[in-house]
C-alpha cells in the first residue's frame, strides 16, 4: 500500500527539537512518509539561538517544486520561514499544492529569538493565510496578528473570529500561555471546540508548535477530519509534553517518541 505522504517547509533545529526535525520525526511516528522543504537555517540549542539565515526563496521554490512534480503531499504544514521574500513564494506556490494547509505563523522561537522579519508579517497575514485550510497561532501570535489582546479565553474566542473573518481559514488558537489547564481553542466558522489538558509543570516544551501542528498535518493526510485530528494531536503533544526526554540543560525537546492515544 502506497503511504501517505506529509510535507513541511520550514527552518532546521540543529539540536533536533524544533522545526523540520520535529516536524519530520513526528510525521514518522504518526506512520507518513515526510518530506521537507528548508526555508532557514539556525544555529540553536535547548539554551540560545545565535544565527538565523533565511534561505533564497528562488533555492525555497525549487526545493517545493522538486517534491511537488514527484511526490506530491497529501497534506502541508509551514513553519517558521523567515521574511516578506519567502513568505511571499510560497503563498505564491500555495494553488499547486491541491491538498490540506496547516500553517503555524511561527515567529518567536522558545528562547525569544525572532524567527521571522517584521515586514513578513503583513505578507503572511495578508498572502499566505488567506491560503491556509487552518492556523494555529500561540497567544503571542494570534495577538500580533489579529491586534487584539488575547490574554484570556474568551480573547481567544475573539481573536479566532477576527482571523476567520480576514483569511477564511479554521483557527485553533492554542492556549499554551495561559494559566490552569491548557486550553486550545478551534473555530471553523460555525462551531467553537474546546480542547483540554491539563497543565503538566516542565521547562521541556521546545518545538511544542511545531510538533503540535505536525501531528495535525499528518492526521489530515490520512484523511482524518479536522476536529478529530486536532483531538487525536492534542493528546500526542500532552503526552509528548509529560515524557519529555529531559536533554540539554535550557528549554528541552519534547518526547516525538510519545504513544498515540486514541
Amino acid at each position: 500500500m502506497t503511504p501517505r505522504v506529509a510535507l513541511t517547509i520550514a527552518g532546521s533545529d540543529p539540536s533536533g527539537g524544533a522545526g523540520i526535525q520535529a516536524d519530520l520525526k513526528t510525521f514518522h511516528q504518526f506512520g507518513v512518509y515526510g518530506e521537507a522543504v528548508i526555508a532557514l537555517l539556525t544555529a540553536q540549542n535547548t539554551c540560545r539561538v545565535s544565527r538565523v539565515e533565511v534561505l533564497d526563496p528562488d533555492l525555497v521554490e525549487e526545493q517545493l517544486r522538486a517534491v511537488l512534480e514527484d511526490i506530491p503531499p497529501h497534506a502541508v504544514k509551514t513553519g517558521a520561514l523567515g521574511n516578506a521574500a519567502v513568505v511571499r513564494r510560497v503563498a505564491l506556490l500555495a494553488p499547486l499544492l491541491h491538498c490540506p494547509l496547516v500553517v503555524d505563523p511561527v515567529m518567536v522561537a522558545k528562547h525569544g529569538a525572532s524567527l521571522i522579519a517584521d515586514e513578513a508579517r503583513s505578507a503572511m497575514l495578508n498572502e499566505l493565510l488567506p491560503a491556509a485550510t487552518l492556523i494555529t497561532p500561540n497567544l503571542p501570535e494570534a495577538a500580533a496578528l489579529t491586534g487584539l489582546p488575547v490574554e484570556s479565553l474568551e480573547q481567544m474566542h475573539a481573536a479566532a473570529r477576527r482571523l476567520r473573518e480576514h483569511t477564511g481559514a479554521a483557527i485553533l488558537v492554542k492556549g499554551g500561555h495561559l494559566d490552569g489547564d491548557a486550553v486550545d481553542v478551534l473555530w471553523d466558522g460555525a462551531v467553537f471546540r474546546e480542547f483540554r489538558a491539563p497543565r503538566i509543570d516542565t521547562p521541556h516544551t521546545h518545538g511544542t508548535g511545531c510538533t503540535y501542528s505536525a501531528a495535525i498535518t499528518a492526521l489530515l493526510a490520512q484523511g482524518a477530519a479536522l476536529p478529530d485530528a486536532v483531538a487525536r494531536a492534542k493528546a500526542f503533544i500532552t503526552e509528548a509534553i509529560r515524557t519529555n526526554p529531559g536533554l540539554g540543560a535550557g528549554r528541552g525537546p519534547v518526547n516525538h517518541h510519545a504513544r498515540l492515544l486514541q
